[in-house]
């Protein structure tokens, strides 16, 4: 009997249609080992983080997002850059995630990050992200690191990844975070 697919959540930290960083979930999903299976989660309903809600009325979306996340054997990110650090609505579902307190679903979570942007590539959102899942005991993946610099040229009409250096860095980064959770 074969063994049962890994099972990759994946996250934009981006809501728009058109996203580059959604680009790379898909070609992730693309390139993933024949034992891997990646889903793109959606997270359009999730409402901004408010401790009244967490306490009164705890939005179905957030349980969604922390039963599928639980359920997941890894999470991979995609991570935008917003004004040098990480998009509001991706800080807003990791909060989401984390609460009520002690009850987050990324401790010990095999993570992996990447992202696509301008000249650093999202360099420096990726780094604020290191430090959030540092704080949540996410457990990352640290090489290889995938910043794809100058993304609108780096992808054709179809928001198809087309630098082959960053797809074989993409494929090699979704083998580490399957060899990750798999220990």
């Amino acid at each position: 009997m074969p063994a049962a697919k890994l099972d990759i959540l994946a996250i934009s930290g981006a809501l728009r249609h058109g996203s580059f960083n959604t680009a790379l979930l898909h070609t992730a999903m693309a390139l993933a080992p024949e034992d891997v299976a990646i889903e793109i989660y959606d997270h359009h309903d999730m409402p901004l983080y408010d401790g009244d809600l967490e306490v009164s009325a705890y939005p179905a979306a957030a349980t969604r997002l922390k039963d599928r996340v639980r359920r997941a054997d890894a999470v991979l990110f995609a991570v935008p850059e917003y004004n040098y650090s990480i998009p509001g609505v991706l800080k807003n579902l990791i909060d989401w995630g984390s609460r009520p307190y002690g009850q987050s679903c990324w401790d010990r979570k095999p993570t992996a990050i990447m992202g696509t942007g301008g000249g650093l590539g999202t360099a420096r959102s990726q780094y604020h992200f290191r430090q959030v899942a540092h704080a949540l005991d996410m457990h990352i993946v640290t090489r290889p690191e995938i910043f794809v610099a100058n993304a609108a040229t780096k992808f054709d009409k179809d928001l198809n990844l087309t630098d082959q250096v960053a797809r074989d860095l993409i494929a090699k980064l979704v083998v580490a975070l399957r060899d990750l959770a798999r220990g």
